[in-house]
């Protein structure tokens, strides 16, 4: 067997090992177990850092092993599942344990107390488990698998506090809302197994290049699967489980936000690519790049700084569904890796920060004030430094400040989106959008920054109980900040406006398998010209997105509530999120609700009373006459009639029985004489 077959089942099976031994032994354990999921997930990174390291010595962007097992064998109907390690899979797995060691290591101290300790390691395992399943499998029905054992634990991780009920609620918004996508989902698996007759990667790739499914149901297929990333990458319509998601631990919004969850969607989208057609791709390219800006219109005017982070995060989701729209799903995925890094060391940051605050409010015995309201902060810069220059390193980077990863990823994201609409400038909207949305990124992070941490404190007698977070939450915070650098996606040349470091070197974009559709070169060649227009237009407008919030919330100079008043209904608008729920409620929820009323009204009270319950009411009757008809008439009647009949005529018979000789003579004389009386008759 393979050595890389051989790491990725110890990465497979090793989380799903500690999540059955801390479920079930967690509570028994030294400190609950959770030396079993950190020494699991520990491991895996061990193992994923050296395939990681093979495969940059080894620099080959066709490498690729295989590995495949019969599931399911009734003749005709065979099912395979197995493992697919190349160069996209390498990385994943490392974005996978990488950010999942560090949830688990600040989960430490973050979780610290729970009375539910054990059972949240054993969640966080379970969901690394899944993610894990969706990263390896070769094959659309272990990936549906782990899909779906996914939203599971996302679901127990989500409202895991479910004796509160906004976080239950969350929880089980996130699961129904995953359910809509992934009906689409299911469906497009379906008409791909339907058209080539098997579920494997390889299978499909080259039934869709050999023309066995084409045209409009491969349109349909491709929609179907992207239906799926809709929902686990939270994009608009289905984007609204996310925010709620924030209900969970801080660890967990990390975990899911950064690299887990809402990434299965776009590894999905980027693993499948070459068989999506060119048709599919203008829809995905326009929900990403609505959604993309949509939510940063949200996240502009939120006070709660993880709900700013979570629009941020359905932001960024949209800028990498709309980099595989356009064709660069090599930028997409450039992107998930770089937004991995910032993105869970800004939650993590912002855990760090609500750890400090909850302290603080509960030494002062205030449990009516807001951790998580960035209003009640201020001032924290001085009192958490190592947390502040690290939310500050990772903030540049979503920015797309230069010398920070976010610049390089982005960069080839927008430069992607500008090369689409050169060549379809019907699809102008795509740039607009992409553009758009990075001015309000830069503005709504540095509004964070400086509401959080610059300018006066807006609670003056918490900020002397406000002190940096324990090294277990700290450690993962240097180390992210560290890595959202641009040096650890250039190597080996150094170059931070370079598009040839190691990433796009090894991980070189493949030609889709559709017929019709512009080979891999010639939208590399595209984004190759964009590229500089693209970083011009970018820096431009992140300078300005950095300018007015240092303007408006540092300075003030300019000011926000002038502004909000201003536009007002612009405000509300996007500090209500456009009504998005409220609609869902009014004009889906309560009609559906109602309609199944209406429906149980029918069933139970007039199908099931009159037709169901009233059929057994007579059937009951036509027994019961049945019954007494067998009863009282033939059993007693004719049955048991016969029967004493019988045994009346026996009684009389056993009387004649008397043993005396001459009764019997005399009866013997009676019946010669009316033998005698008979014949004379006749």
């Amino acid at each position: 067997m393979n050595i890389f077959i051989e790491y990725s089942l110890f990465i497979y099976f090793l989380p799903l090992l500690a999540f059955l031994v801390n479920i079930f032994f967690g509570k028994r354990l030294p400190r609950h177990g959770d030396w079993v999921s950190i020494g699991a997930v520990l491991i895996t990174l061990a193992l994923s850092m050296a395939m990681f390291a093979g495969m940059l010595f080894s620099y080959d962007p066709d490498f690729r092993v295989e590995s495949s097992f019969t599931w399911i064998s009734l003749g005709d109907f065979v099912i395979q599942l197995g493992f697919l390690v190349d160069n996209i899979t390498i990385t994943m797995l490392l974005v996978v344990a990488l950010i999942s060691s560090m949830s688990h290591i600040f989960s430490i101290k973050y979780m610290e107390g729970d009375p539910l300790y054990s059972r949240y390691y054993a969640y966080l395992s379970l969901f690394t488990f899944s993610m894990n399943g969706i990263v390896l499998s070769n094959n659309l029905m272990l990936l549906y698998m782990s899909w779906e054992l996914v939203g599971l634990s996302s679901c127990l991780l989500i409202g895991f506090w479910f004796a509160k009920k906004s976080a239950a609620d969350a929880g089980m918004k996130a699961f129904m809302t995953n359910r809509v996508g992934d009906i689409g989902f299911f469906i497009g698996i379906m008409l791909l197994f339907t058209a080539i007759g098997s579920v494997s990667y390889s299978d499909i790739f080259s039934g869709v290049a050999n023309g066995k499914i084409t045209g409009t149901l491969l349109t349909f297929a491709g929609v179907g699967l992207f239906f799926g990333a809709m929902g686990k990458s939270s994009q608009f319509p289905l984007h609204i489980w996310l925010p709620d998601a924030m209900e969970g631990p801080t660890p967990v919004s990390a975990l899911m936000h950064a690299a887990t969850m809402v990434a299965a969607g776009v590894f999905m989208m980027v693993r499948l690519f070459p068989i999506i057609s060119p048709d599919a791709l203008v829809f995905v390219a326009y929900i990403g790049g609505f959604t993309a800006l949509f939510a940063s219109t949200i996240a502009i005017t939120q006070n709660d700084i993880k709900k700013v982070l979570a629009y941020s995060t359905v932001s960024q989701l949209g800028y990498m569904i709309m980099s595989v729209g356009t064709g660069a799903y090599v930028a997409a995925f450039f992107h998930l890796v770089t937004h991995a890094m910032f993105k869970a060391n800004l939650f993590y940051g912002s855990g760090s920060v609500i750890h400090a605050m909850h302290h603080a409010l509960h030494k002062k015995h205030d449990h009516e004030t807001d951790p998580q309201d960035m209003r009640n902060m201020g001032g924290f810069k001085e009192k958490m430094p190592i947390t502040y220059w690290s939310m500050l390193v990772s903030t540049f980077a979503i920015a797309g400040v230069p010398f920070f990863s976010g610049f390089l990823s982005k960069d080839a994201i927008l430069a992607g989106s500008l090369s689409f609409a050169n060549h379809h400038p019907e699809h102008f909207l795509l740039p607009v959008f992409g553009f758009g949305a990075a001015l309000l990124t830069a503005f709504y992070m540095f509004r964070l920054i400086y509401m959080t941490f610059h300018n006066e404190p807006q609670m003056p007698e918490l900020i002397e109980e406000i002190h940096e977070s324990p090294k277990e939450m700290t450690f993962p915070l240097v180390l992210l900040a560290t890595l959202s650098f641009f040096i650890f996606y250039t190597l080996p040349y150094f170059n931070p406006f370079s598009d040839h470091g190691w990433f796009t070197y090894v991980i070189e974009a493949k030609t889709s398998l559709v017929h019709g559709a512009p080979s891999a070169h010639a939208i590399a060649e595209g984004i190759h010209h964009s590229h500089l227009p693209a970083m011009i237009i970018s820096l431009l407008v992140a300078g300005l997105g950095i300018l007015l919030a240092w303007q408006m919330y540092l300075k003030r100079k300019l000011s926000a509530e002038r502004y909000a008043n201003k536009f007002s209904t612009l405000h509300r608008l996007s500090l209500n999120k456009f009504y998005v729920d409220e609609l869902y409620e009014r004009f889906i929820y309560t009609p559906v609700l109602k309609l199944a009323g209406k429906i149980a009204f029918l069933d139970w009270d007039l199908y099931d009373k009159y037709v169901v319950d009233g059929f057994g009411k007579f059937t009951e009757w036509f027994a019961d006459l049945i019954g007494k008809m067998d009863y009282d008439g033939l059993d007693q009647g004719i049955v048991d009639g016969t029967g004493r009949s019988a045994n009346r005529l026996g009684d009389i018979l056993r009387n004649l029985q008397t043993g005396q000789l001459q009764n019997y003579i005399l009866f013997a004389l009676f019946g010669v004489i009316l033998i005698v009386i008979i014949q004379t008759m006749v």
